[in-house]
């Protein structure tokens, strides 16, 4: 069942679109916001009230990397793997984010603090490595670094 708050939200984009349907992947975007990521009966309310089957609006879901169908961390750290980042020193960056946090790509610290995704590319290409935290991206990573940036996220 969809919040009175998610309701809002969703009819808000549904009125920025030609067809209602075309709204989906923001109605996902507001679910995901209020509840951390998409469980399958949130998935089912969505596609209830956009007036879609579930599997057509799984099907878009999980397309989309940035639409959580499972839990996350209260923090998602997205690390570019792509081939700029690659040759800059993304497996140097990766190693530390594994030492550091003792987790590998699709996993969630124990504390719930933290989730690490590969992501295929940031659009930040001539500052490679990158990666983000929630809305927040830093350029020219190093590994010595990412301790100072980690400490941010409580």
């Amino acid at each position: 069942m969809l919040s009175s708050e998610e309701i809002k939200e969703i009819e808000h984009e549904v009125a920025q679109v030609p067809h209602r349907k075309a709204a989906c992947i923001e109605a996902l975007k507001i679910v995901q916001k209020h509840r951390g990521w998409v469980s399958d009966s949130s998935l089912n309310a969505v596609a209830d009230y956009m007036e879609m089957s579930t599997a057509e609006l799984d099907s878009i879901a999980t397309f989309y990397n940035l639409i959580f169908r499972k839990p996350v961390g209260r923090h998602v750290i997205l690390l570019c793997d792509s081939i700029s980042c690659w040759v800059m020193g993304y497996e140097k960056v990766y190693d530390a984010f594994k030492n550091h946090l003792g987790i590998h790509f699709g996993e969630t610290t124990p504390d719930g603090r933290f989730t690490l995704l590969p992501n295929v590319c940031l659009g930040t290409c001539d500052h490679a490595p990158a990666l983000m935290i929630d809305e927040d991206t830093y350029r020219d990573v190093k590994e010595e670094q990412l301790e100072g940036i980690l400490e941010k996220y409580k």
